[in-house]
């Protein structure tokens, strides 16, 4: 593996020429119309613009992006986050076209791509699941019967997606109907598959997740955990490691339990395990697996010393993973604040436009992954996300109060973000003291 294409844009893809530099690796960026004056293009060896703004036109083409990477020589596509990187054809157009997909194969990216199939897979291995249903829907009148039986309040999640999308809360059978008909809309207008799973509804639960990596040789690891509670209607908003709320016991289970899973599948290269927590009972179930790299992995970076981005490289070029298994828990901690150019005072509500001042924190504490400058125009076409802003120390308590100072020093003008609303969260006694839970910020009006 020598030249390999970045399928992405933004953060991940700047990061990813990043990592292949640091890897000995030629990189080739491709880019829209409207990304022709971002950091990754730059920063690549080769670039070459594959398309108007709309991803739909240019991220989204798996067949140009394979034609793209043959064109310029490339032996591999890292796909990193979102748009085609938990696509089943593209692993597998990849492979067709003879090229390393960075990532697990096609094979298995359908089978926990899939929720109802990844909910019977760590069902047949002993790992508790949230009851649900055994197979996904496309009619809401195929699917009430099956939401009867397993109960209300019912989540209807996207069975081919994530990050909020297709996903709807119902608490009772009256409004089944049209929440699930919304639901269906929304997963295949993002995911090109509105089929919907049915799962039970937790009220008061934290979102925790495992990372994993495997590689070809039999190897397989787990990176602890991380609490992705704070959310907004689904969407996480700060993630942190390691847990505040979990004891050792329950973590040794979650994580064996995460290992398990990616060992019966013959899983490769990174991966992320979710599960739900109830703190009162201390009972955890698997809801998902996400087959790729997550943007929060950088919180698990700081606390173990890894770049897993490299290793993502190493591995999928046949390597073996480069760390033995952790077996203490390390003595750091670490946070991610989701910068998005959004607008707090306006529901959250989108706020694209030229960035007139930048002043990002700097520190020995604070790390800041992004893809923005001082006169950079943050365009309309894709995810609001601007930057990630991550603080490190050897405690959590540590932690927030470095977080204080960098969000304090944080200047972002031109635009509204989300920092407003990161320094407020800092000061409110319940999340320093880690007692809220996914629907905090919903319930009280937060967001």
């Amino acid at each position: 593996m020598k030249r390999v294409l970045i399928a992405n844009r933004g953060e991940i893809a700047l990061r990813a020429v990043r990592a292949c530099r640091k890897a000995g690796l030629e990189s080739v960026a491709v880019y829209s119309q409207t990304d022709a004056a971002s950091p990754h293009v730059w920063a690549a060896d080769h670039a070459v613009c594959i398309g108007p703004a709309a991803a739909t036109s240019s991220y989204l083409l798996a067949d140009l992006q394979i034609e793209v990477a043959r064109a310029t020589q490339c032996d591999a596509i890292y796909p990193g986050y979102g748009f085609l990187s938990e696509r089943e054809s593209f692993a597998n157009a990849c492979q067709e076209a003879g090229l390393i997909f960075i990532g697990p194969s096609a094979e298995v990216i359908a089978t926990m791509g899939d929720k109802a199939v990844a909910r019977r897979t760590a069902q047949s291995l002993g790992v508790p699941v949230v009851p649900g249903s055994q197979d996904g829907f496309v009619s809401s009148s195929e699917a009430l019967p099956v939401a009867m039986e397993v109960g209300f309040p019912m989540l209807l999640k996207a069975s081919a997606g994530g990050g909020g999308r297709g996903m709807r809360v119902a608490r009772n059978a009256d409004e089944f109907k049209s929440l699930f008909e919304q639901a269906s809309a929304e997963a295949q207008s993002a995911f090109g598959n509105g089929e919907i799973y049915l799962e039970r509804f937790f009220e008061n639960v934290r979102h925790i997740e495992v990372q994993v990596f495997s590689d070809s040789h039999g190897n397989h690891r787990h990176l602890w955990e991380r609490d992705c509670s704070v959310q907004r209607r689904h969407q996480k908003l700060v993630e942190e490691a390691p847990s505040p709320v979990i004891s050792p016991s329950v973590r040794r289970a979650m994580t064996e339990a995460a290992v398990t899973i990616i060992e019966s599948i013959k899983y490769r290269n990174a991966g992320t395990i979710e599960f739900i927590y109830e703190v009162d009972t201390e009972q955890f179930f698997f809801i998902e697996m996400n087959t790729r790299i997550q943007v929060e992995h950088p919180v698990t970076e700081l606390i173990t010393g890894l770049d897993l981005v490299v290793e993502q490289l190493r591995v999928a070029a046949g390597e073996p993973i480069s760390f033995e298994q952790m077996t203490k828990l390390p003595s750091r901690a670490a946070i991610e604040w989701r910068i998005c150019a959004e607008d707090p005072k306006r529901g959250f509500a989108p706020s694209p436009g030229r960035i007139t001042r930048w002043r990002p924190p700097v520190g020995a504490h604070t790390r800041v992954d992004t893809h923005v400058y001082e006169g950079y125009a943050v365009p309309a076409h894709y995810d609001s996300m601007i930057a990630k802003l991550l603080v490190s120390g050897d405690s959590r308590e540590e932690v927030l109060e470095h977080s204080r100072h960098a969000l304090a020093g944080f200047e972002v003008e031109g635009i509204p973000t989300t920092l407003g609303f990161h320094r407020e969260l800092l000061q409110n006694p319940a999340f320093r003291d880690a007692s809220i839970h996914t629907r905090w910020l919903d319930e009280r009006g937060l967001t």
